[in-house]
């Protein structure tokens, strides 16, 4: 069994905001898709992909042994998200969603991204030397 650090909750990302958001947008894209016929199999694939890559990256993150390694698995699930609002905007456009459908995805990504700089921000604060 591994060691774990004291005070280390290894279920504690489930309690950051961030997590929350991107378990709802996994959730939220896999319904979505759910709807889209079967000649769009490679999208739904791409899209549930980097849903899921959001939420698994945080995850896998949280429990890394630098803060410099959990940054960079926010920074993955950064460019998921990404590439996960381009999908969105290209379903939009080909009329595989609905404007209600594509303005609760985006509202949900646009607060999920400004929690993921926030926590980037504050994770780099802590990294950097106090001055004396």
């Amino acid at each position: 069994m591994g060691r774990v650090r004291m005070g280390f909750d290894k279920f504690g990302y489930r309690k950051l905001i961030v997590w929350q958001q991107a378990k709802q947008i996994r959730r939220k894209t896999y319904l979505l898709t759910q709807g889209f016929p079967k000649s769009e199999m490679r999208r739904i694939s791409q899209m549930n992909d980097a849903a899921r890559s959001v939420k698994q990256n945080i995850q896998e993150g949280y429990r890394q042994s630098s803060r410099k390694n959990y940054i960079r698995y926010l920074g993955i699930a950064q460019g998921s998200l990404s590439e996960l609002v381009g999908d969105i905007e290209d379903c939009y456009e080909d009329k595989l969603i609905n404007q209600k459908d594509y303005q609760l995805l985006e509202d949900l990504v646009v607060r999920t991204d400004y929690l993921f700089k926030r926590l980037i921000l504050a994770l780099k604060k802590k990294t950097l030397p106090t001055p004396s």
